[in-house]
């Protein structure tokens, strides 16, 4: 009887050695360093310099916007564990940046260290430079000098120069120059390629416009004589199109690359596919020559 009890007994333990092996073998697999990035540019970006040595996770869902950005739980969870997290401050997601301000791990604000735009007011900061090839390839390297992943980023970054030639010969030559926006999110674009930005809103989308307003922004269009009124793919077209259909213009997509849905990303989308289609867009509506 001893023994049989002395035999049930040693074979629990192993079991239990068994099972904790088991687990320390999770472990190992899941330790590769994790980069958490605020939305879609900053880990598409990450992903591309990172590679095989960095999970990177995206913080913001599918259609929804980053700036209204609200963290769950497990937002919080992933900020705090996450091994480098990449970020724009300035006020464009209050509540990453609240969170940022509570972590130990690495943080890099991707605004800092870049010429920044005023945007509606005195002391509000313009945030989409994601949007100018030239300062995202910025943003690029100092991504790179994060991770320690450096040739990775030489090698983006020759691509986006390779992406503002494209731009640069695209907009050179265009009948009109003034782009007319759905709201304020493509100055720095504009102001990169000689462009005047005219926006139906400034810096927040949400905005929308009293009678007297729009009676304003379809007299501003005329004025122009703008042929398009451009709108974004996570904003609802409803003042564009009213705009637009009252100046006498149609109505075109120019995506601020704020997220891409997973179908998007199976069918070969990404950063490079979807500026390219923004300057396609920018050539028709702005009447521009090869």
């Amino acid at each position: 009887m001893i023994s049989r009890i002395v035999l049930v007994c040693v074979l629990a333990f192993l079991a239990v050695v068994a099972a904790g092996c088991g687990s320390s073998s999770n472990v190992g697999a899941d330790s590769q360093p994790t980069v958490v990035a605020a939305f879609y540019p900053l880990a598409f970006a990450a992903a591309q310099i990172g590679g095989a040595s960095f999970s990177v996770e995206n913080l913001t869902p599918v259609g929804a916007e980053p700036h209204d950005l609200e963290l769950t739980p497990s937002n919080v969870r992933s900020v705090d564990k996450a091994s480098h997290l990449l970020y724009l401050g300035g006020g464009f997601m209050p509540a990453l940046e609240e969170a940022v301000s509570g972590r130990d791990g690495r943080s890099l604000d991707l605004l800092a260290g870049l010429r920044l735009r005023r945007g509606d007011g005195a002391t509000t900061i313009d945030p989409h430079v994601w949007l100018d090839p030239v300062r995202y390839a910025a943003m690029a390297r100092a991504i790179g000098v994060e991770l320690g992943e450096r040739a990775p980023a030489r090698r983006l970054v020759e691509r986006l120069d390779g992406l503002d030639a494209e731009f640069r010969r695209g907009l050179a030559s265009c009948k009109r120059r003034q782009l007319v926006t759905s709201h304020a999110a493509f100055g720095y674009l504009a102001a990169r390629y000689g462009l005047e930005q005219v926006p139906l809103q400034g810096l927040s989308p949400e905005a929308e416009a009293t009678p007297q307003e729009l009676a304003r922004l379809v007299k501003t269009v005329r004025e122009t004589g703008a042929t398009t009124v451009f709108f974004e793919t996570l904003v609802s077209p409803k003042l564009a199109q009213t705009v637009a259909r009252e100046a006498g213009a149609t109505t075109a997509v120019l995506d601020p690359l704020e997220g891409l849905s997973d179908e998007r990303i199976a069918r070969g989308d990404d950063y490079f596919t979807v500026m390219r289609a923004n300057l396609t867009a920018l050539r028709k509506g702005l009447s521009c020559r090869s």
